[in-house]
């Protein structure tokens, strides 16, 4: 487990956040415990890797409330559940939100820890791919309109002729755009190039 990773435990019962700081910190996790919800959101950083597990009931704000608002603000912390009785309604909710899982009270330690070690698996998985779609946007922007036509019409499947047609350009500019867009993007290979144009947000 990635040790930048964060547990956040959000429950406004004192004895229940203590009980599962308690179980985590035993484990040498690094644990944050928030008394409410607003309480989390306030403290929370954008860049946080790791996972918050939620209290589903809540006063002012709920479990399902902050995982809205975590998703409204883009936040990669995974999401894990805990509630007090069984919620038939808000667990599928949750599940269809993005949660990991949906975990009822009290929770064994050993169902605890894999839950939270595959919510932190997740948190960095989204984070990777964050990442690599920032970088992927940021060699978009490196190109100059011209070769972002090039590109677009190329993964359409086009050949350079057809391309040279399109934009009224030879053929023989067309291969030299492309040259310079597939050096810039750091690909040899138009499948390449796809996943990257695509991870930037200019995929087909």
């Amino acid at each position: 487990m990635n040790t930048t990773s964060t547990i956040h435990v959000v429950d406004d019962d004192p004895a229940v956040r203590d009980a599962l700081a308690m179980m985590l910190e035993q484990q040498g996790l690094p644990v944050a415990v928030h008394a409410s919800g607003s309480a989390f959101l306030e403290a929370v950083r954008p860049e946080e890797r790791g996972c918050a597990i939620l209290d589903l009931h809540m006063p002012v704000l709920d479990g399902l409330a902050v995982q809205e608002e975590m998703r409204r603000r883009g936040l990669l912390l995974a999401v894990l559940f805990l509630s007090g009785r069984g919620d038939i309604p808000a667990s599928v909710k949750a599940i269809k939100s993005g949660a990991v899982n949906f975990l009822t009270k009290p929770v064994a330690m050993a169902e605890l820890l894999e839950n939270v070690r595959a919510a932190v698996a997740e948190s960095e998985q989204a984070h990777q791919h964050a990442l690599a779609g920032r970088s992927a946007h940021a060699l978009l922007a490196n190109l100059t309109e011209r070769e972002k036509e090039v590109m677009g019409l190329a993964l359409e499947g086009m050949p350079n002729k057809e391309i040279g047609r399109a934009l009224g350009i030879s053929h023989r500019t067309v291969e030299i755009h492309k040259a310079r867009l597939m050096h810039k993007m750091g690909v040899d290979n138009l499948l390449d190039l796809a996943r990257v144009a695509e991870a930037g947000g200019a995929g087909t």
